[in-house]
């Protein structure tokens, strides 16, 4: 089928009056600024009951350093979201309300320390509790206290695999049994791969199963960087950010948490070729009907179950690092580079 290529301009709100930034070009001499920070493109007829082409992307939140790991706390009706670098998480609540959440959230020991500091991936257990990539401490980690009353304090769910330190985890998901899956690339080590405090050869997709054993299910991913598991829990998708290759992977999964089977889903090298905003795959949050939304080249690109690129959310000028629905998955918040935005979907993404 021929690809339907709509290119809507999207205005969004500015949260923060009197802000002025500098307008910028963007490929098709459209002049930009904050106040329009990016368009939808339509690929394909099966993104238009996902995406309203005249959605409105919004600035909810601007100013930090990197963000990333938006996850909607329920029942508090609130977004949290990571500032890696400042080693603090932000609460944004409806109405534009942004405050200090927790710090430190990802390297709580004294000692000077280069690096990714901070909480990156977040995410909720079955129970609500918050689990955090804890990119400084280099474990996955449980926030002992409640969302009303936050503090640093931290069960420790994962630190090593065979006695070796990881090498800093990155982004979680966790499953109806409390099963957690995450990744462990090499980006919050101070010096990467060729870091001397580096323990593990590889880096690794893994499972912290409720009992605490925590089990290496996938070493041959370069970059392993977003995680996030199809609605009925039979597939888990990777993501790789590898600049030369990137890519979204697929594993199906037995009743153990095992994997099957599985491989490349789509691959991005062609994509990242075009792009402007030349990014790997990133973070990504899977809707009700199996479509991945996904950070990566130029913004968030949606994905079917099958692997095709249905649409783009593109981001001008900006990287985008990850996403989070609300709860009746209608709304994606996007942390792109120092702004949190919020984009309004199509209602028939939550039946």
């Amino acid at each position: 089928m021929k690809k339907i290529l709509l290119l809507v301009t999207l205005f969004a709100t500015i949260i923060s009056p009197g802000c002025h930034n500098q307008p910028a070009k963007v490929p098709g001499n459209e002049l930009v600024n904050d106040s329009m920070p990016g368009r939808i493109e339509i690929y394909d007829p099966q993104a238009i009951p996902l995406i309203d082409s005249n959605a409105t992307i919004e600035i909810i939140g601007r100013n930090y350093t990197w963000s990333e790991g938006p996850v909607w706390l329920p029942a508090e009706k609130a977004l949290i979201f990571s500032d890696v670098p400042e080693n603090k998480i932000y609460m944004w609540k409806p109405g534009g309300t942004v405050s200090l959440f927790l710090t430190p959230s990802g390297y709580t020991d004294t000692a000077k320390r280069d690096g990714e500091n901070g909480s990156n991936g977040l995410a909720l257990d079955k129970e609500g509790h918050l689990l955090l990539c804890q990119s400084g401490n280099r474990m996955v980690a449980r926030l002992n206290s409640s969302f009303l009353a936050p503090k640093p304090e931290f069960t420790i769910l994962s630190a090593n695999y065979n006695g070796k330190r990881f090498n800093s985890p990155n982004d979680l998901v966790a499953d109806s049994r409390n099963n957690i899956y995450f990744t462990d690339p090499i980006y919050g080590l101070p010096l990467h791969e060729n870091d001397p405090t580096r323990e593990l050869s590889f880096e690794g997709v893994y499972k912290i199963s409720p009992d605490g054993t925590t089990t290496l299910l996938i070493d041959t991913i370069k970059r392993p960087n977003g995680i996030a598991l199809s609605p009925d829990e039979k597939t888990l998708y990777v993501a790789s950010s590898d600049s030369e290759h990137p890519r979204w992977l697929a594993y199906k999964l037995n009743d153990a948490g095992q994997i099957l089977s599985g491989g490349v889903l789509l691959d991005a090298t062609d994509i990242i070729k075009m792009a402007t905003v030349k990014q790997g795959a990133d973070g990504f949050k899977v809707d009700n009907l199996g479509n991945i939304f996904s950070s990566g080249p130029d913004g968030v690109n949606i994905i079917s179950p099958e692997g095709k690129r249905l649409a783009l959310i593109k981001i001008y000028n900006r990287s985008t690092s990850n996403c989070a629905f609300n709860e009746t998955k209608d709304i994606l918040f996007i942390t792109a580079d120092d702004v949190v935005l919020k984009v309004t979907l199509h209602p028939k993404i939550s039946q």
